[in-house]
């Protein structure tokens, strides 16, 4: 049903504001669900109700008028104060909810995702869910233009102004090596690994990611420069050529755990030089969602160390030392 044109609809203002990020009504269309016509339309009718034009349209990207500029600083507070009050009139009980965006990173996918959904789908049983999975940056980036309710991903530097986190899992990175790669060495004999890790070429994580540049800072700390032949961006396809032999990696227990298949095929150690570590938080917009966010790290936990922190330490316990629920 296409909306009386003379009305301001909130529908209309989120159709604004995620075409004004986007910078194109086809991108607006995608990220909302919904067609470029009624995309479209929306806009046509949210700027009769308002009797001035918002977008320069046949611009590429699309930019706002002086009048859209004006628009939009309130626009994003009138969408915040409609998310609050929805979250309100649930009165803190989750269960009269009707819509939840989640964005949880890929290596919760198989051992966490499914359990939390299913728990949630129990309480809230009037909400409809929707789920995307990602790369850690490109949630946060959902969630940062609205597209998104709560995100769960990796910390990536400073905390923006208008989020709220929660911190859920603390995971050093390790190495995963060929089997038989690291035999007749002692665990902590870093000087010893590291000088037989050189024989063979590291099989990098993509720096085209947040986790493949922090990997590729952190070497550059310990002034190591390590020959390697393959940057990849999926966790299978390293540890399938690590398990062949082509190389060894550094990676995180997540990564181990997701791609677990290989596990008879690799030696696993902690880094043979100084520890690094990321920080796996839940995050949403502050005072949008009012406990929720807080309920669901509470969910989230107990599912994490059943689901993740227990089975990679009783494959390798000496992950005992890096992997914890916070």
């Amino acid at each position: 049903m296409v909306d009386s044109p003379g009305r301001i609809t909130l529908w209309g203002i989120e159709v604004f504001v995620a075409t004004a990020e986007e910078g194109s009504i086809s991108a607006a269309a995608r990220r909302l669900g919904a067609s470029p016509s009624a995309v479209s339309q929306q806009l046509t009718n949210l700027e009769g109700a308002i009797g001035a034009a918002l977008l320069f349209r046949n611009t590429r990207p699309v930019a706002l008028t002086p009048a859209g500029e004006l628009f939009r600083r309130r626009a994003g507070t009138i969408l915040n104060e409609a998310a609050l009050a929805r979250s309100e009139l649930a009165m803190a009980d989750m269960s009269a909810l009707t819509r939840f965006r989640l964005g949880m990173i890929e290596d919760f996918e198989a051992d966490v995702t499914p359990r939390l959904l299913t728990g949630l789908a129990e309480e809230m049983t009037g909400c409809q869910f929707l789920l995307e999975t990602g790369a850690s940056h490109h949630l946060l980036d959902q969630l940062d233009a609205r597209a998104l309710d709560v995100v769960v991903a990796a910390e990536m530097g400073a905390t923006p102004e208008w989020a709220e986190v929660h911190p859920l899992l603390s995971e050093g990175f390790v190495v995963a090596a060929p089997r038989g790669a690291l035999d007749g060495l002692e665990a902590g004999a870093h000087d010893a690994v590291l000088s037989r890790l050189r024989e063979l070429p590291l099989v990098q994580y993509s720096a085209r990611h947040h986790m493949g540049r922090q990997i590729a800072a952190h070497l550059a700390r310990q002034d190591l420069r390590l020959a390697h032949r393959f940057e990849l961006d999926s966790y299978h396809a390293i540890l399938a050529l690590v398990a062949q032999g082509a190389g060894w990696t550094i990676l995180t227990p997540l990564a181990l755990m997701r791609a677990r298949r290989f596990a008879g095929q690799l030696d696993v150690a902690e880094l043979p030089f100084a520890p690094l570590e990321r920080t796996i938080s839940l995050t949403a917009r502050k005072d949008v969602l009012r406990d929720l966010p807080g309920q669901l790290a509470g969910k989230l936990k107990p599912l994490l160390q059943d689901g993740v922190v227990g089975p990679a330490i009783a494959a390798h316990p000496f992950m005992a030392a890096h992997l914890r629920v916070l």
